[in-house]
């Protein structure tokens, strides 16, 4: 059965239904009160379950129209059955009595409005609400897959990425520290052998290689930070940062350093990979230091199902404009004659921390000093439960002040 429409262009447009009633004079009046809402309605009826299935199967509809009680069945069951056969389609029970608690029923089982027989003249507005929000339902859906294979593909092309750099930097080494061992030769057998500007030449060369070989070993080691398949177990904040103060030892006592922190978490993480975090924030922050001995202070807060840690300095600090940019791999602020580096340390930092499921930012502020937050996830209530237990047989204040 077929109708047509004469009002606007957008009305025009066919509106395939399928009309579960088992009354013809009752699919009658719902088919011309759309007809004369201007849609152009192409519908078959169905009375049974059986009819409504070969209905569907037949050609998708649009919306789905259903009296509430069929007598041997209800128009709720057309929800399941278009479930079984893989068709989606707006549901609206038009009934000649339904009341307000059942109406709620029906729509919290999956129906997506209701119509009273008395008060056709909704029904369009019903409609058109329904296929309006069944389109942006389809174009979320879409958008989300288109989503999904971008973050897939980026996902692959990261890895390759990753994986380019690693085999790169790994091959290029052994040439490369032939390069460097031979212009050190050169200069060694040379120097003040030639004239001034050869022994300038044969100079720049050696600090060429020796630069490259620490770019290349930079890059291998960014490569290496946050890999796939580390272990991620029960970690000790207190004790990654003694392994990290162990490795800076020198660094520390030549700066008379203090660095204080205690009754910092337990989180989950890879311990050797956090260490490397905190030995690279401890070291920018006795490199980077101003006119007083360095002065590290850590800490940490619960926020929900994270750990919240703190890393400040009193050093000379990082532009509020430059607070994004400083974890950009090779992104330096100074010149190498000012501060030593190749501005990766910060970046690998920031790998480490994503890779257990955290962010690392500056707090941004004026003045000398810097602040670096990151987040890494906190411990289950059981284990956590358990490492408090744990702990109680350890020192109350866990505290380590280094004075070099």
């Amino acid at each position: 059965m077929t109708g047509s429409g004469t009002q606007t262009a957008a009305e025009k447009t066919p509106l395939r239904v399928v009309i579960v009633e088992d009354n013809s004079a009752d699919a009658e009046l719902v088919l011309r009160e759309l007809r004369r809402s201007g849609f152009q309605v192409s519908s078959e009826e169905a009375q049974t379950a059986e009819q409504f299935r070969r209905a569907i199967r037949k050609s998708v509809p649009e919306v789905v129209l259903a009296d509430y009680n069929l007598g041997q069945w209800r128009g709720m069951e057309t929800l399941e059955i278009m479930r079984q056969e893989g068709v989606e389609a707006p549901l609206i029970l038009v009934s000649g009595a339904l009341g307000d608690v059942t109406a709620v029923e029906c729509i919290k089982l999956g129906a997506t409005d209701y119509v009273l027989k008395d008060a056709l003249a909704r029904l369009p507005i019903s409609i058109r609400r329904a296929l309006e929000e069944k389109r942006l339902r389809e174009e979320r859906k879409l958008a989300l897959e288109a989503l999904a294979k971008k973050a897939e593909a980026l996902t692959i092309s990261n890895q390759e990425l990753e994986q380019f750099a690693y085999v790169a930097s790994h091959d290029l080494q052994e040439p490369l520290r032939m390069v460097a061992s031979y212009t050190q030769l050169l200069a060694e057998k040379y120097k003040g052998k030639l004239d001034q500007q050869a022994d300038k030449y044969i100079g720049y060369a050696v600090e060429g290689a020796v630069r490259m070989q620490t770019l290349i070993q930079d890059l291998l080691a960014f490569s290496r930070a946050g890999r796939p398949g580390t272990e991620m177990k029960d970690t000790d904040c207190n004790f990654v940062v003694e392994g990290a103060l162990r490795n800076l030892q020198a660094a520390v006592s030549e700066s008379g350093a203090l660095v204080v922190y205690k009754d910092l978490p337990h989180v989950l993480g890879n311990a050797p990979q956090l260490q490397q975090v905190f030995q690279n924030l401890i070291g920018n922050g006795i490199k980077f230091r101003g006119g007083d001995a360095p002065l590290i202070q850590i800490g940490a807060e619960r926020r929900e199902r994270d750990w919240w840690l703190t890393l400040s300095d009193n050093g000379i600090g990082i532009p509020p404009e430059f607070a994004d940019e400083v974890f950009v791999i090779f992104k330096r602020l100074h010149t190498r004659t000012e501060y030593s580096g190749n501005g990766i340390g910060l970046s690998i930092c920031k790998k480490i921390i994503e890779y257990h499921g955290g962010k690392i930012w500056v707090e941004r502020q004026e003045g000398p000093g810097t602040t670096f937050r990151f987040t890494l996830p906190a411990l289950g209530e059981e284990t956590a439960a358990a490492v408090h237990k744990n702990q109680e047989s350890k020192d109350e204040n866990h505290a380590t002040s280094l004075v070099g």
